[in-house]
């Protein structure tokens, strides 16, 4: 399951697209997550997705 607390989940994303996803996208399609909420979740934290790191920071 995907952590509800935005730190947590910055980890937890971050973490799963360095090992294991080649983007976002990919990541949300596997885990059958909403790409829209995680990423306004981690806006509310400052934290913007970078395509090009595919990480958040």
């Amino acid at each position: 399951m995907i952590p509800n607390d935005p730190v947590m989940l910055l980890s937890y994303v971050n973490l799963k697209l360095r090992d294991f996803y080649t983007n976002l996208d990919a990541l949300c399609e596997d885990l059958d997550a909403d790409r829209n909420e995680i990423v306004e979740k981690l806006a509310g934290i400052n934290y913007h997705y970078d395509e090009e790191k595919n990480q958040f920071v």
